[in-house]
């Protein structure tokens, strides 16, 4: 399917997940395109996250929906047109990574004061995600629940990657939002800050938490990591 819809035109591979599911970019003439596939499984729903983009695609910048679909061979496609930025894992975003880490951090704050809390469908809070807790051990986070800080749309998966940085260092937009529900914003800030070692340095944590301007809260960053990492 990823080549039928490049039609000739040139096709990279730019990402691969631990699920089996792969990104492609496809080369225009003026614009870029992505093609995200993806096998059936239970953590991946394109379509929802179809419906995730348009709909935060009316308050912020995310990738506008071209085409979705399903295969024959039990996987599913969505097609999507590229904003014009780069990944802050990129080349460029790297050699800098304070300034990166500082585009994260406001594009996050943009993020969560864009997305209106009231009129989002979809649910990120602990309740809605302890389902998807495997190992028995870690239900015990369910016994210790933290009081929510404050309520917004959160992307869910907030790691370094799904910002896009434009050519001035300021936060260009988002992608991958398949996990987009309302949460106490720690369980996106927990997660921002706790991917920067994985890809720059931990040295850049208050960066990103003093650009989008808060006091860092250990006890909620530490139970969102751990909530992150049991499911």
């Amino acid at each position: 399917m990823v080549a039928t819809i490049a039609a000739g035109d040139p096709i990279r591979l730019v990402w691969r997940n631990d699920l089996g599911g792969r990104t492609y970019r496809l080369d225009r003439s003026g614009h870029t395109e992505y093609v995200k596939w993806a096998p059936d499984h239970p953590e991946i729903d394109l379509e929802q996250e179809a419906r995730k983009l348009a709909w935060a695609g009316r308050y912020t910048v995310v990738p506008e929906v071209l085409g979705l679909g399903r295969d024959t061979d039990h996987s599913a496609w969505l097609h999507t047109l590229g904003i014009p930025a780069m990944p802050a894992v990129a080349p460029r975003w790297k050699a800098d990574p304070r300034r990166a880490a500082r585009a994260i951090g406001t594009g996050l704050r943009m993020f969560h004061e864009r997305l209106p809390v009231s009129e989002c469908p979809w649910s990120w809070r602990i309740r809605d995600r302890s389902t998807r807790i495997r190992n028995p051990d870690d239900m015990a986070l369910l016994d210790v629940v933290p009081e929510e800080d404050h309520l917004v749309v959160c992307h869910g998966d907030p790691c370094v990657p799904n910002t896009l940085i434009g050519p001035d260092g300021n936060c260009a937009g988002h992608v991958d939002l398949g996990s987009l529900g309302v949460a106490d914003r720690w369980a996106d800030l927990a997660v921002a800050t706790y991917s920067l070692p994985w890809n720059y340095s931990p040295a850049y944590e208050d960066e990103l938490l003093d650009a989008y301007g808060i006091e860092r809260d250990g006890d909620r960053i530490s139970y969102y990591r751990r909530l992150w990492d049991a499911t």
